[in-house]
């Protein structure tokens, strides 16, 4: 087993304190939005000690991938870590994005290739070949918007607004209430030919706070999240695309699975991201980022559909799963409450192949072939697929990305 560093995104979206309090750092006033755990080539996290500290997660599988990934997990994916885990840390409201789906991944990413487009290139929307379905689990409370509503919802949304736009969004659902209507109000609100000026979508943002400040908003909870856009993205036309698009609060522990093409927003909160190895991030809105409305269009899902909430389901007394339809990966947390005077690696950790370990609280010890390892809250474990069963006691949490 290795210990891994985690490899920090400092994006302008980061809380400042969440998570350097979380690794046990200290803050440097810029702000933390990601640390990723995991062998992606644009961030790989180290190795800590021994030999091979500081060679990357991705070499290190690279050297050996039949016996670090196991030979299921190599036949079906090849040299690679399939899954990437992350904590991620919204402070200010990320982008208005969605993630390709395998086989677009893959064409695009060639076409961008034989193109000359380098990897670094701000003309490039693909940095790897492969889809990017994702799972999110709140750590704090977490708010977030996920995919479209109904047409016949949005409709009720969008009535009594009363401005030229939204009265003109509410007479092509009305007319059309289906996918093939909500694709069109979509492409009108982001399509770099019809995209509203700034002041037409402030208009949007006035109108909602009277009506939610008049008692008689059909959802304050949109209104809100209206007026929170505009605060930190003012005129742009994904504050407006919100009203089409369902609002989710998640509580410590709850989780929601976002297929690719899946037309999401992170707002605020603390929580674990499981997803495919995948940097390929496709933007509507809501970002200073580069935007391609039409490259978004294409692989956007307009299918009216409620978040997909993810139940935990018990394995066994200290461990819980959380599976993703989906073969990239699956999360697992394990609680345990021993006493001092039996802190020992006495708890079977479901799962197996190669896995990655982090703490969220407390002292965990780890017992496997491979060796003892202590795991406290922001540390990290590699496990490769030879290691054998796994062992574990103490008094803390953490949590197992590993592969289906």
């Amino acid at each position: 087993m290795w210990e891994l560093d985690s490899r920090i995104q400092h994006y302008a979206w980061g809380s400042t304190t969440a998570i350097p309090e979380f690794l046990g750092r200290d803050g440097d006033g810029t702000p933390w939005a990601e640390a990723w755990y995991g062998a992606h080539p644009l961030a790989p996290s180290p190795l800590v000690g021994g030999s091979q500290s500081g060679t990357g997660l991705d070499a290190l599988i690279g050297a050996d991938p039949r016996r670090l990934l196991g030979d299921g997990v190599h036949r079906a994916f090849g040299a690679r870590l399939p899954y990437l885990l992350k904590v991620i840390a919204p402070e200010k409201p990320l982008s208005l994005q969605v993630h390709p789906d395998r086989e677009h991944a893959a064409e695009s990413y060639a076409a961008e290739t034989a193109a000359g487009l380098p990897l670094d290139s701000p003309l490039r929307n693909y940095r790897d070949d492969n889809h990017k379905p994702e799972m999110l689990i709140a750590l704090t409370r977490f708010t977030a918007l996920c995919g479209f509503r109904t047409p016949r919802r949005a409709v009720t949304i969008l009535e009594g607004i009363g401005t030229d736009l939204t009265d003109r969004l509410h007479g092509l659902l009305t007319r059309q209430p289906t996918a093939h209507g909500m694709r069109a109000a979509f492409r009108m609100l982001i399509s770099a030919s019809m995209r509203p000026a700034p002041d037409t979508v402030q208009e949007v943002v006035a109108a909602c706070a009277a009506r939610a400040e008049a008692g008689r908003s059909p959802s304050p909870r949109i209104d809100r999240t209206v007026a929170l856009l505009a605060e930190h993205h003012p005129g742009d036309p994904g504050v407006v695309a919100a009203l089409l698009l369902n609002p989710v609060t998640l509580r410590p522990g709850e989780a929601i699975f976002v297929p690719a093409g899946t037309l999401h927003a992170y707002l605020h909160g603390v929580g674990l991201e499981i997803m495919a190895a995948s940097d390929n991030v496709l933007r509507a809105g809501l970002t200073p980022k580069r935007v391609d409305a039409d490259e978004m269009l294409q692989c956007v899902s307009v299918a009216a559909a409620p978040p997909v909430r993810v139940a935990p389901e018990r394995q066994n007394a200290t461990s819980v799963a959380y599976y993703a339809p989906v073969d990239d990966f699956e999360l697992s947390l394990t609680t345990l409450e021993d006493p001092p005077s039996a802190y020992r690696a006495s708890h079977r950790v479901p799962g197996s192949g190669p896995r990655t370990l982090l703490g969220l609280e407390g002292e965990v010890f780890l017992q496997s072939d491979a060796g003892r390892h202590v795991l406290t809250a922001g540390r990290a474990l590699f496990v490769p697929a030879d290691a054998g069963h796994l062992h574990a006691g103490g008094a803390g949490r953490f949590v197992q990305a590993s592969v289906p």
